[in-house]
């Protein structure tokens, strides 16, 4: 005779390292949270994204939460690629996934705006943080004042009839137009959904692919200049 007396669930630790830079001196500035791509980290995003370090802000680079098994054994667990959300083609699994993955960006910015003082909130976020990146602002529109996506897609159909609060994020979303891993004509048609409604957003295509190169990082950094970035002095 077989008896299950317990089922249930529990929850599992695991330790998720982030970093804070600041640049230009102390003092009151903006706050850009960098969202890398799949089965990348911290540490690759923070290389590729050096000259954003010109500007004056806080830069906050995260890394995702679930490690991808590095099958070669060569690599430290530390260096080991991460992702941000579970997704297995199933629409609802994958908002909740990446509502717990903006649950827990936001528990980090607010336990930061404790102890520094931010002007505004800017989300870099490139592929896979790029999907997180849209879900983020437009779900804590509050907090967000300007969104940059690259290599992704602003899921704006899991908004309907919400979008309307988010109006005043500013949004630039850059696409290789010889990206094949993410085809640029979904985002674009998203981006003119937005500024139907609106928004000031607005999407532009380079010369790339769908590899995070330096075009990008530039195309970003020029933008948030014109949007009222300041590089160090």
């Amino acid at each position: 005779m077989r008896e299950v007396l317990v089922s249930g669930k529990t929850s599992f630790k695991i330790e998720v390292p982030y970093k804070l830079i600041e640049t230009g001196g102390k003092g009151k500035k903006p706050l850009i949270v960098y969202l890398h791509g799949y089965n990348q980290n911290i540490d690759y995003l923070e290389r590729k994204t050096e000259s954003m370090l010109a500007l004056k802000a806080y830069h906050l680079f995260i890394q995702g939460p679930y490690p991808i098994y590095d099958t070669s054994r060569k690599v430290n667990v530390s260096q080991w690629g991460r992702a941000w959300y579970l997704y297995d083609g199933n629409q609802g699994q994958f908002i909740k996934s990446m509502e717990v993955a903006s649950e827990f960006i936001q528990e980090i910015v607010n336990g930061l705006a404790d102890v520094i003082e931010i002007s505004r909130l800017c989300v870099f976020g490139y592929s896979m943080g790029g999907y997180l990146g849209g879900y983020f602002a437009l779900s804590r529109w509050k907090y967000v004042n300007d969104l940059i996506v690259i290599g992704g897609r602003i899921k704006t159909e899991a908004f309907e009839g919400k979008r309307e609060q988010a109006k005043h994020i500013h949004i630039l979303a850059l696409h290789g137009e010889d990206d094949d891993s993410v085809y640029p004509d979904p985002q674009k048609k998203c981006i003119e959904l937005l500024k139907q409604e609106g928004f000031n957003a607005e999407f532009k295509l380079v010369d790339a692919g769908h590899k995070l190169e330096q075009i990008f990082v530039e195309e970003s950094k020029d933008w948030l200049k014109e949007s009222g970035y300041v590089e160090s002095s």
